[in-house]
């Protein structure tokens, strides 16, 4: 299949459409959280505030290599299409918690709150599916210029990464305990299902054809003979608990009238929302220029230096703390305004920049060479996005127990190993 035609045109703008429907589905939980912490039976806990996260997550361990197996018998659209479906399924089922079971309790947790992790669940699996098709779909189709294609969508997948905690932190106001309910975000959750319903409509006059592999591929069909591969697929493990535990947590940070963030607890929850928001906005920042130098500057060297920078910006976090406010510009969706957050809050916001360019550039070094098993690939690799829930549910659990910025201890050892399989890992060999 040509590079050039306009099928191919057609499908990398659809799938980078796609990129932006992962993030706006996916940066719902952490958010929400905030209002569910304030529910009866729940007092507060980070932990069971991620758990809508994790649940999200954990779809992809289920589903991430039969994703790659439904990727490959029934081709790129069919799978597209059926993702939209489910993801349209999860965010309705999120919508009914605020129907259903409320006031109810299940021991000593509110009913309806298992009724938005069960949507929070399927929505997984729609974001998996997803994910399943755009990676290996612009791989394929960008060829030399793949990890470019790959950093667009993503700049795409930031942008609606952005706006999304900014517009519940906008809806939620003031978090009160008892009266913050799931249905303060019924417009967000509406939006989000007419958003599905449209890109399914959209997707059936699409011509999308299924990408040829290269004829002659002698590459053996199972990426686990390869140990770049593997190293690979566990630093997209600890880099998803990274890139969604940084903003989550920070999210609980300063929302939080206890944790000694100094913020206005009837402008916290907003603030936080935008803060967060930030750190998604320099995400696409930095895809959009790591989009234009990707030419020119490998994905290794790319990875090596981010991973560098981001070890010394958490550690930094951890130490300085609130030892110091300091004023920061936030995106507030229509400009920028200045805010007082702890000097912590900055550092981490910063490394948005560094985390921007780590998926992309981790995919690209991890499939390098696999050739016909790519596809098989970027199933296990879906699987491994489980990540992104475990390691912030681990980080939230320190949270209660020791505090929120010494959990960034997590995030900083994971960002190290990240660093590692740049620099060393991800040399091209055979397990």
């Amino acid at each position: 299949m040509s590079k050039n035609n306009n099928s191919n045109i057609i499908a990398i703008i659809t799938m980078i459409f796609l990129f932006g429907m992962i993030s706006f589905v996916t940066n719902l939980a952490a958010p929400i959280g905030n209002i569910w912490k304030m529910q009866p039976g729940i007092e507060g806990s980070n932990f069971w505030g991620m758990m809508g996260n994790m649940m999200n997550f954990l779809a992809y361990a289920i589903m991430g290599i039969p994703a790659g197996n439904l990727l490959k018998k029934k081709g790129y659209k069919f799978t597209a299409e059926a993702a939209l479906l489910v993801g349209l399924v999860g965010v309705f089922v999120q919508y009914l918690s605020g129907v259903v079971g409320v006031g109810a309790t299940i021991g000593s947790l509110p009913a309806n709150f298992f009724v938005y992790l069960l949507g929070a669940f399927i929505c997984g699996f729609a974001v998996c599916m997803l994910n399943t098709v755009v990676n290996p779909m612009l791989k394929i189709l960008g060829g030399k210029r793949s990890n470019q294609y790959i950093q667009i969508g993503g700049s795409f997948n930031s942008l609606m990464g952005t706006l999304t905690p900014m517009l519940v932190g906008a809806m939620i106001g003031e978090l009160v305990k008892g009266k913050s309910q799931i249905s303060d975000v019924n417009t967000l959750l509406f939006m989000a299902m007419g958003v599905f319903a449209l890109a399914f409509v959209i997707l059936l006059f699409v011509p999308i054809e299924d990408p040829e592999q290269t004829k002659g591929d002698t590459a053996a069909a199972n990426p686990l003979k390869y140990r770049h591969f593997i190293l690979g697929a566990i630093a997209i493990f600890v880099y998803v608990g990274v890139e969604v535990g940084i903003p989550g947590t920070l999210n609980f940070y300063l929302s939080d009238a206890e944790s000694g963030a100094g913020l206005d607890p009837a402008k916290a929850a907003s603030i936080a929302g935008f803060v967060a928001g930030t750190y998604w906005f320099l995400m696409l920042v930095g895809r959009l220029i790591s989009s234009a130098i990707s030419g020119k500057v490998s994905s290794r060297t790319q990875l090596t230096c981010v991973s560098t920078v981001a070890v010394i910006l958490i550690v930094l976090a951890i130490f300085m703390g609130n030892s110091a406010m300091v004023s920061m510009p936030v995106f507030t969706g229509k400009g920028f305004g200045m805010v007082a957050v702890p000097i912590a809050a900055l550092l981490l916001v910063l490394c948005g920049l560094c985390t921007s360019v780590m998926w992309g550039t981790i995919f690209d070094l991890a499939v390098d060479g696999l050739g016909s098993a790519t596809e098989r690939a970027s199933g296990i690799f879906m699987a491994m996005v489980v990540g992104g829930g475990i390691v912030p549910l681990v980080q939230n659990a320190l949270a209660d127990a020791i505090g929120y910025l010494p959990s960034y201890w997590v995030l900083a050892a994971c960002v190290a190993f990240i660093l590692y399989f740049a620099a060393f890992g991800s040399k091209y060999k055979k397990a």
